[in-house]
């Protein structure tokens, strides 16, 4: 559905984030005479009727029979589809779509096709994914658009000229890509774990709603990373399949970069920190290649990305320890490969947040025989972590406190760390409920360390470039 197709249509936002805000400017900028029904908070409803627009209703509850009386629902990202209110509407013919369906509906050619997207999910380096391409892309001579859930929604750039456009994707996007009717060019898949499970119900879900960028959005080729177990059984009809993470493809050995038997580079001094992010430069270049460029000419050129910020960031040494800022780590499994990372020094992890019910079994079953010096426990899921790892803390010989909060973990941190070693923030779970999200939660973190959080904060080469 193009924006167009909206006209004389009952249409309402429900959300007022940087979602909401894009969506709405989009619909006014192109239908300036459609009226809109907005469903938010009672602190953002203030916000919006400062916008003065007489065609703009104001609504605080989003029931299910609200949103039902109309067409379409354009729906901010972070409201699950599967709430009840959702539900109800879309049984009783109301469309809800997010943004970035109206941006694909926009971009589409005669075909279907955005030719010159290249999308990026993954339940963990999407967003180092998605930003290495856009990096890589920009070397090639490309004018290159970097957004989507990176923090620019498509919709704020949607009169916008690009040559290239890498488009990173949530679980609570991919299957707005196919309900757009539209296919992007190339889809690329990093891996999949539990994750989201609030948002989408189940597992199995959440990997049916991830999956649906490959297979109900029918990218013309999916670059699919052969070490995931799950990614590995999937097949495609129709869809050119190119994998990486396999002998023939990009893969890596110990820390060299190959293009099957073909040594390309070396990685170690990559500002790529742990090997899980490495394998996100082979999915990259599997990209390039499918698009016709010479990947091998530049895969040297990662050596000049900028880190972003959360995402094992070395903030710096202060106090004779080492801070490193991994507030984007929501799963057990992230908290894992940071670790990876600093195993042959001395490290105090801080683990714990809102509880959505994942399991950290697999995590203490690591702690038996890879543990680092110190565990910190803190957050909603802080106690159920601790009760886990409390049997294992003295034979597997690291010390595990609970903390009543961030402020509180580092400190403990320090008490059971020696100068020199690395306090870690990598706390497998989300920030909801201390925190309005990760990025607030790592600036804090940073703050406490004693860096300036502002300069840790900015992403590099967001937009376009």
């Amino acid at each position: 559905m193009r924006i167009a197709d909206l006209a004389g249509r009952r249409v309402a936002l429900w959300g007022w984030g940087h979602e909401g805000h894009a969506a709405y400017r989009a619909l006014r900028t192109r239908l300036p005479s459609l009226p809109l029904t907005l469903f938010c908070s009672a602190a953002e409803a203030c916000e919006a009727a400062a916008l003065n627009d007489a065609l703009l209703a104001i609504e605080l509850e989003a029931s299910g029979e609200c949103l039902a009386a109309f067409e379409v629902v354009v729906k901010s990202p972070g409201i699950s589809a599967y709430t009840p209110e959702a539900l109800f509407a879309a049984q009783h013919g109301t469309r809800l779509l997010g943004g970035t369906a109206l941006w694909f509906a926009e971009h589409a050619d005669t075909n279907g096709e955005v030719a010159n997207a290249i999308c990026v999910t993954g339940t963990k380096g999407k967003s180092t994914t998605s930003s290495l391409l856009a990096h890589l892309l920009r070397a090639a001579g490309l004018r290159t658009a970097l957004a989507g859930n990176i923090g620019v929604p498509l919709l704020s750039l949607l009169n916008a000229h690009a040559d290239i456009w890498a488009i990173e994707l949530s679980s609570y996007q991919t299957r707005d890509v196919a309900a757009s009717g539209a296919h992007p060019r190339i889809a690329i898949v990093t891996n999949l774990h539990p994750e989201h499970l609030d948002w989408h119900g189940s597992q199995a879900r959440y990997i049916e709603d991830k999956l649906a960028l490959v297979t109900a959005a029918q990218p013309r080729i999916a670059v699919l990373n052969a070490a995931d177990p799950l990614l590995a059984q999937l097949a495609l009809p129709g869809c050119d399949i190119r994998w990486y993470g396999n002998a023939a493809g990009w893969h890596l050995r110990e820390d060299a970069l190959y293009r099957g038997d073909a040594f390309v580079m070396a990685t170690a001094t990559l500002p790529l920190p742990g090997r899980h992010n490495r394998s996100n430069l082979c999915a990259v270049l599997t990209a390039l290649e499918a698009y016709g460029l010479d990947a091998v000419a530049l895969a040297p050129h990662a050596a000049s990305f900028q880190p972003l910020p959360n995402r094992l960031q070395a903030l710096g040494k202060h106090g004779g320890y080492l801070y490193v800022n991994d507030s984007i780590s929501t799963t057990p499994m992230a908290t894992q490969a940071a670790l990876d990372v600093y195993a042959d020094r001395p490290v105090a992890v801080l683990v714990g947040g809102h509880d959505r019910g994942l399991p950290w079994d697999e995590f203490a079953d690591a702690m038996r025989v890879h543990a680092p010096n110190a565990i910190i426990t803190m957050g909603q899921n802080g106690p159920r972590i601790h009760a886990l790892l409390a049997p294992l803390a003295t034979q597997a010989g690291f010390a595990l406190r609970a903390a009543n909060d961030l402020a509180d973990a580092m400190t403990k941190a320090r008490e059971a760390l020696p100068e020199g070693g690395v306090i870690l923030l990598s706390p497998g779970a989300p920030s909801f409920g201390a925190y309005k999200n990760y990025v607030a939660r790592g600036r804090h973190f940073a703050e406490l360390a004693g860096f300036d959080p502002d300069i840790i904060s900015s992403i590099a080469g967001m937009g376009i470039g």
